[in-house]
């Protein structure tokens, strides 16, 4: 296993400002009239995929859904002494990614309620199971959907949506558990999976009373100079202050490249605050970079998918393990009915990085033939859920591992395959 053999003490503050600087944005970008207003028609969104809130709501109204999340997570982890690691970080950014497309604080805090009451049955500390919490968030449709968008009464729609959300905050630790089995820590979107599955059980149960929840597709568009400078600027601040803290060098970095990215690799345990900044702002701009390329918009999705990105980016993903899966999901991207350029397209390739692993434990061929299988099943995947489970695609993402996995052990094993990158 490489040692990066570096100590760096790890701080909330520069999360707390980043999403302060989301809700200070807000303000600076539209009148408060319209980011309030913007922001009640967030929480009265059904939020199913793909809702993209800048469509619905505005720019400004979603930068403050984003940083008010954003801050509710940080206290929930601050305040609850969870430790800070690569999880932790993993979790606060994809949290706030997801807020640009699916994520409320009215449609999360049931969930991570759940997952409190669960922590108290099974008499172990909130602590241990507050980042599943987060991660859980992802069945937030479900309780918005339930709330607002089945045509009920307002008091039966809220009831119905916080028992469901408290009860998938509860079984969600234990299922996502005993999931990591079902693909072995390939698919680093594992809670997704878990979500997947809770979320088809629950939608098999609203079809069988004819209840129809389907995917949906708003999105917005021409926002991409605004949006360029605000990432830029979020990847340079990254940057900086990761090489403040690694010594103004980039040392070590070759060495956590080195990790395969397994589910729990944890980067900032293992290598360093300073360096896992530097990887996170690294894959931030590789990330950014691929959407102006295909001509793609900046919108809420690709946001959203991008700073999961550089979440994982201090839990598993880095440019060597990444970039071959990129690959064979953009090959598959080009030969499929959906463009480029399309949002669904980009997103898939995105998050196809879910997959990591993979690349790093087998090589590029494997990378590039899960990248390439992911998005043949991301894009086929979202009716067993009906959109409610907003990471379709470590839904997608747990089912490709499992099945490449064997297959490539077989591989490796029988030709004596020298191995990619080493595991945690």
């Amino acid at each position: 296993m490489p040692n990066c053999s570096a100590q760096n003490p790890i701080t909330y503050t520069h999360l707390y400002v980043f999403c302060a600087i989301l809700v200070l944005a807000a303000f600076l970008i539209d009148t408060p009239a319209e980011v309030f207003d913007g922001f009640i028609l967030i929480l009265l969104s059904p939020s199913n995929l793909i809702t993209d809130y800048i469509a619905i709501a505005g720019l400004g109204a979603t930068l403050l859904n984003s940083g008010l999340i954003g801050i509710a997570s940080i206290l929930l982890l601050h305040l609850n002494r969870v430790q800070k690691n690569g999880a932790a970080i993993a979790g606060i950014l994809t949290v706030c990614g997801f807020a640009f497309f699916g994520k409320t604080i009215y449609n999360s805090f049931p969930i991570t309620l759940g997952a409190y009451f669960y922590s108290l049955v099974k008499k172990v500390p909130f602590k241990e199971v507050a980042v599943t919490s987060l991660f859980a968030t992802a069945l937030g449709p479900l309780i918005s959907m339930l709330s607002f968008g089945m045509n009920l009464d307002i008091w039966k729609g809220v009831l119905s949506g916080f028992i469901s959300g408290i009860l998938i905050g509860f079984i969600v630790t234990p299922l996502s558990n005993s999931f990591y089995n079902f693909h072995q820590g390939f698919n680093l979107y594992n809670t997704g999976f878990t979500t997947g599955i809770i979320g088809m059980f629950a939608i098999g149960v609203l079809r069988m009373f004819n209840l129809q929840v389907n995917t949906v597709s708003i999105i917005s568009s021409g926002n991409n100079y605004l949006l360029s400078v605000l990432l830029l600027l979020l990847f340079a601040t990254f940057l900086f202050i990761g090489l403040y803290y690694n010594n103004w060098s980039f040392k070590n970095y070759l060495k956590l490249m080195r990790y395969s990215g397994r589910l729990r690799t944890d980067f900032v345990e293992n290598c360093g605050y300073g360096i896992s900044l530097i990887n996170m702002a690294i894959m931030g701009f590789i990330s950014w970079l691929y959407i102006l390329l295909v001509g793609a918009q900046i919108n809420g999705p690709s946001i959203g998918a991008l700073l999961t990105i550089m979440g994982f980016s201090a839990f598993g993903k880095h440019p060597l393990n990444t970039i071959p899966v990129f690959f064979g999901a953009f090959a598959a991207s080009m030969i499929n009915v959906h463009s480029l350029k399309d949002t669904i397209s980009v997103i898939a390739v995105l998050f196809a990085s879910t997959l990591a692993p993979i690349a790093g434990r087998f090589g590029i061929i494997a990378g590039i033939i899960a990248g390439f299988v992911h998005v043949s099943m991301a894009f086929n995947i979202a009716y067993l859920h009906g959109g409610i489970n907003l990471y379709n695609n470590g839904f997608s993402g747990g089912f490709v591992a499992a099945i490449l996995l064997p297959i490539f052990l077989f591989v490796s094993e029988k030709f004596n395959f020298k191995k990619g990158l080493r595991d945690n």
